[in-house]
């Protein structure tokens, strides 16, 4: 009887520590972003250590987003954040820029269109509507950028885009890193609960890994997690059973 206790303790203690990522806390849903919000949705970004808050308003298709991001150099980098209209990649992006300016001011926000592989910093001129575009600087080195963007009547998705780097010189960014993290920022933001496979993700967060949409509770990844908890509670009853009786 003695073997059979401690062999269901230890069949419990694993099913706990399947199960505890599942119910762990995301990172974005404890963050202060000082006096915005609060947003309907987070998500802890798979690469840069980045976050996304935001709200979709379906009355007049509108996105309002906060993304939080660290840039690579803390006192000379840059942070963005962009919807890419055409493509999933940096090309074509309709990005908002942001780096801490001298003086301890505000950070300077800035739009780009970027059409191909380069800053054009004349290309400032977005393809969509967008208001109450500001900056601010977050504790722990982090810059927060805060929008709110038109999208289409209807649409249930974007493809988003966002990025780091540094060495900002007269106002004039410089080049991002290649590391694999750099290039793989991209992801789909699905944010009606309409959306095919996808619905809101709660304030409490939720997380994506390379390859999924970045969405809510009906993603792949939580797909995987639900299944994960069925099939490990009923391993646990089967292995009670067998122990118990």
């Amino acid at each position: 009887m003695a073997s059979s206790s401690s062999l269901l303790i230890l069949a419990v203690a694993c099913f706990v520590s399947l199960i505890s990522p599942a119910i762990s806390q995301q990172t974005c849903s404890t963050q202060n972003l000082n006096s915005a919000g609060p947003y309907d949705s987070c998500l802890d970004l798979p690469v840069l250590n980045s976050y996304l808050h935001y709200t979709y308003d379906s009355s007049n298709s509108s996105l309002s987003v906060a993304f939080v991001a660290t840039p690579s150099q803390t006192n000379n980098g840059w942070v963005a954040w962009a919807i890419n209209p055409t493509g999933t990649k940096m090309a074509g992006s309709q990005a908002f820029l942001a780096y801490r300016s001298n003086g301890g001011a505000a950070p300077v926000v800035r739009t780009y269109n970027i059409s191909g592989y380069s800053l054009d910093e004349s290309a400032t001129r977005l393809s969509f509507e967008f208001w109450n575009l500001r900056a601010e600087s977050l504790s722990g080195g982090r810059i927060a950028i805060f929008t709110t963007v038109k999208v289409p009547a209807g649409a249930d998705s974007v493809n988003q885009v966002w990025q780091i780097g540094g060495n900002v010189t007269n106002g004039r960014p410089g080049i991002h890193p290649f590391t694999p993290s750099n290039l793989g920022s991209h992801r789909v933001l699905r944010f009606t609960a309409d959306a095919p496979g996808s619905a809101p993700t709660p304030t409490t967060g939720g997380s994506t890994t390379p390859g999924q949409a970045a969405g809510g509770p009906g993603n792949a990844g939580s797909l995987t997690t639900n299944v994960n908890f069925g099939v490990n509670f009923g391993i646990l009853v089967l292995l009670a059973t067998i122990f118990i009786f």
